[in-house]
């Protein structure tokens, strides 16, 4: 690449050296001198481009170098509430389970991603299961609806299923993200959506260099009750003895509702820790790159050099042996 660019470079510049009419004894010296300073300009020009893109490629690895240190830093800080997270959910899925085959008639995807980039592909991962999911909840009779966190998704989801998006919330992770602001979020989803089964899509943290697609399913009140007089595992809800006057349906109510909002939760924050290790992993990809890349124009930069050297070498022997011939 730098010696294309030598190459255009001192086409360009010795071009209008080269002409067809004769020279003027009198401006030759004047005219050597010039052609000798615009044969060294050439030089100088080719081991420029080569130092610039040196720099460059040495900034941007400095630049991968800090954003991996600060995605470490961020994933240290949210793995730990990660993890403590998870017993919030649990009991939940024991009580009332997770049953994604259940057949309803509207169903709402909640896909999570990321606000920001260079993350590889933990957004696109999301976003590719979501559109199978829509496909696969979709019917002549039935009805599906996203409900979007993070720019990200947003952004993809928008160019072919603008009119199927209920509500987007960006800006997410601006502030440290406590289980308050997750509940209020999860309280405005359910004031606004209307749903039979909410199918949540996020990313779960296993380690820095591995994430797991995961799909978690809440079931509305209603729901719930038919599958409970239905049999099976959900059945086994009249087993229990409900106190404080309250009804069976307003005890369902209540604990879809904080199911909902503890299993958000959780999903944020496997989403937030998968998002920084698989920016760490990017970042540390490119910082290697960045270094394969140094040492390949580094050594085309001593071949360019080392060029230019033995040209002017030759140009002074040639000079030399001339003026004793």
């Amino acid at each position: 690449m730098a010696m294309a660019a030598l190459r255009r470079e001192g086409r360009r510049i010795a071009a209008p050296l080269i002409s067809p009419q004769p020279i003027n004894p009198i401006r030759s010296s004047i005219a050597s001198s010039d052609r000798e300073q615009a044969f060294l300009g050439v030089r100088s020009i080719s081991t420029q481009v080569v130092r610039n893109r040196m720099k460059s490629v040495r900034n941007i690895q400095k630049i991968t170098k800090a954003m991996k240190m600060v995605a470490a830093s961020k994933l240290r800080a949210i793995q730990t509430r990660a993890e403590n997270s998870r017993g919030l959910w649990q009991p939940f899925t024991a009580l009332l389970g997770d049953t994604p085959s259940v057949d309803v008639k509207k169903n709402v995807i909640v896909t999570i991603s990321s606000d920001k980039g260079l993350c590889g592909g933990i957004n696109s991962t999301s976003v590719k299961i979501s559109r199978g999911l829509y496909k696969l909840n979709s019917g002549p009779e039935k009805e599906c609806k996203y409900v979007i966190l993070g720019e990200k998704a947003k952004a993809q989801l928008v160019r072919d299923s603008k009119k199927d998006i209920e509500l987007a919330i960006t800006e997410l992770q601006k502030n440290p993200l406590n289980y308050t602001q997750v509940a209020v979020l999860a309280d405005d989803i359910l004031k606004n959506v209307e749903y039979d089964a909410l199918r949540i899509v996020y990313n779960k943290f296993q380690s820095v260099v591995a994430f797991l697609p995961t799909t978690s399913t809440v079931l509305s009140p209603e729901i719930v009750e038919r599958e409970a007089e239905a049999g099976g595992k959900l059945g086994e809800l009249d087993s229990y003895e409900i106190e404080g006057g309250e009804t069976k349906s307003e005890v369902l109510q209540n604990l879809t509702e904080f199911q909902f909002s503890c299993v958000m939760f959780n999903a944020v924050l496997e989403n937030a820790c998968s998002e920084q290790g698989a920016r760490m992993s990017a970042m540390d990809s490119s910082s290697r790159n960045a270094g394969d890349m140094l040492d390949r124009l580094t050594l085309t930069y001593n071949r360019t050099r080392q060029a230019s050297i033995t040209t002017e070498l030759i140009e002074i022997i040639s000079g030399a042996s001339a003026l004793e011939g």
